[in-house]
């Protein structure tokens, strides 16, 4: 019971460190990852060049399964260079089990001691990410050392042996045990290197190690698929094309294994060689093969796995990507996009509002209908940022989070107040068949006009940031309380000219003065985000300066 507790304590480490070796990249490479990795995989050779590379560098094909379907999840990389990037990660791993026959006992203890070093000396920077790296990289290899000692004295128990002398010329039951061995194992690498143990104690024949070899490759694309069911479906495809190609090769090689293991036994070497060298070139020449076979692999992938289509499209958020988050640059540029979207929609309500203010009936019911949707995309952005870790943000990431959550709710409120307006109108002017005059209405119309401009502005510098935009807002949020005053100032004058209209919707129409006021301010507020952050840094660089006395 213990050896079984410490084999699934050492998957668990397994787990975790390739969890936070794949959080600490995309961190590191942040905003730069789509274009860093749309460069590495425009062409197939550089693709299968960097699966190997990326699987060398986290020991496991399963690791790179999931960094490659979570960047795929958030379309950086296209589906077919990401199955090539996952064919150079197979011949990766079978390069790694060569490498790991070696004694690299002392190279996990460097790994994490100077990753914890790293990271904790300069946590908030890119050096203190790689020391997360390092820290995840030190993990998986203790792992997977761990994985086969705990895992050897279960193979060396006679009933395991009993077991494993039983497999010994169903081929299609033996690739099925190793694919069986490596879920449990969590890592076809572990698995091939049990087997190469077992084969060279003499408890599996030469034909059953290959067999397993093959099954624990196929084992890890089963893994592949297992882990990434949550996933949306751009993310699942990738770990169905990998399957896939893993089950080509299984088919093709399996009625041979027999001449193979005949082949091979009148080679120099040890049998616990020969199962390693094996495990390399049935890799490298499978993935060769199929490197051309990419393209129809990824078409397939997409006709067996279709986008699923929102009923209400309106109703879901399109840009928060839960996959993202692991990455905090590219998880609140998400929750930005989403803001932008959320902009529209108050835009649109803006529309209909003055549809509402010119006597069209029934706008009123879609503006408040669009609130929900404002509603619904508020909540949505703000559970979302919830989701990201603070503490782990830098001085302008944690800057842009308070922007974003800030933005979001000024939005959520100025939907508030549309939809406050909208049924105001409906209830006092149209259902009591009252009018407003000419030149009120007029007012109305050029204040509503220079609202929807200001917003739209506002939404540029939210997204871009942009200084001398900024200061045209803050101008043009001035100009529109001058403008709001003037034509209070007229609507009174028609007061007291008696103007029959003016008089009967006066406290409809000064309302309505205000309620635009504050959506004015609303809209122009993250002017002064942008402003006063220019201050701050120009104080800075005062401070900075050397003093000249």
């Amino acid at each position: 019971m213990l050896t079984l507790l410490h084999l699934l304590s050492s998957v668990a480490l397994l787990v975790w460190g390739t969890h936070i070796v794949r959080t600490g990249i995309m961190r590191v490479y942040g905003a730069n990852l789509r274009r860093v990795l749309s460069d590495s995989v425009e062409r197939k050779p550089l693709a299968f060049v960097s699966g190997i590379g990326v699987t060398a560098l986290v020991q496991s094909s399963n690791a790179t399964a999931l960094l490659v379907t979570s960047f795929v999840a958030q379309g950086l990389v296209g589906l077919a260079p990401a199955l090539v990037i996952m064919l150079g990660a197979d011949v990766g791993t079978a390069l790694m089990a060569r490498v790991l026959t070696f004694d690299l006992s002392w190279l996990s203890p460097l790994l994490i001691l100077v990753g914890v070093f790293l990271f904790l000396s300069r946590k908030q920077t890119r050096v203190g990410q790689m020391g997360r790296v390092f820290i995840g990289l030190g993990l998986i290899v203790l792992a997977l050392e761990l994985i086969v000692a705990a895992a050897t004295p279960i193979t060396q128990a006679a009933g395991v042996k009993v077991l494993f002398s039983s497999l010994t010329g169903d081929v299609m039951l033996d690739a099925l045990t190793g694919a069986l061995f490596a879920i449990v194992s969590y890592s076809s690498l572990a698995a091939v290197l049990l087997t190469a143990t077992l084969t060279a104690s003499g408890v599996i024949s030469l034909k059953v190690a290959l067999c397993l070899v093959i099954g624990a490759n196929l084992g890890s694309g089963l893994l592949a698929v297992i882990n990434t069911s949550g996933q949306n479906a751009s993310g699942r495809r990738v770990a169905l094309g990998s399957l896939l190609f893993k089950l080509i090769g299984c088919v093709l090689v399996l009625p041979f294994v027999s001449y193979l293991a005949d082949a091979m036994s009148r080679l120099p070497g040890g049998n616990e060689e020969l199962v390693i060298y094996f495990h390399v070139f049935y890799n490298l020449i499978r993935c060769l093969v199929l490197i051309p076979l990419a393209g129809p692999m990824a078409r397939l992938c997409e006709t067996l796995i279709a986008d699923v289509a929102a009923d209400d499209p309106r109703l879901r958020p399109r840009h928060l990507d839960a996959s993202a988050l692991d990455t905090p640059t590219l998880a609140l540029a998400n929750a930005a996009r989403e803001t932008l979207r959320m902009g529209d929609v108050v835009e649109h309500m803006m529309i209909l509002h003055r549809e509402v203010l010119h006597g069209k009936q029934g706008q009123d019911k879609e503006v408040r209908r669009l609130d929900d949707d404002v509603d619904v995309l508020y909540t949505a952005i703000k559970l979302y940022l919830a989701q990201i870790q603070k503490e782990d943000l830098g001085e302008e990431d944690s800057r842009r989070w308070a922007e974003i959550i800030e933005m979001a709710l000024n939005l959520e409120q100025a939907g508030d107040i549309i939809e406050r307006m909208a049924g105001d109108v409906g209830a006092k002017s149209h259902a009591a068949r009252r009018a407003f005059s000419a030149e009120g209405l007029a007012e109305l119309d050029a204040l509503h006009e220079r609202l929807i401009g200001n917003l739209r502005l506002g939404l540029s510098v939210f997204l871009s940031g942009d200084l001398t935009s900024a200061k045209r807002l803050r101008r043009s949020k001035h100009r529109f309380r001058i403008l709001d005053r003037r034509y209070a100032h007229a609507h009174v004058d028609r007061l007291h000219q008696q103007n029959v209209q003016s008089i009967e919707t006066s406290s409809l129409h000064l309302g309505l003065l205000g309620d635009m006021k504050r959506l004015n301010s609303l809209f122009c507020a993250v002017a002064y985000n942008v402003l006063d952050q220019d201050e701050r840094d120009d104080d800075r660089d005062w401070e900075d300066t050397p003093s000249t006395l």
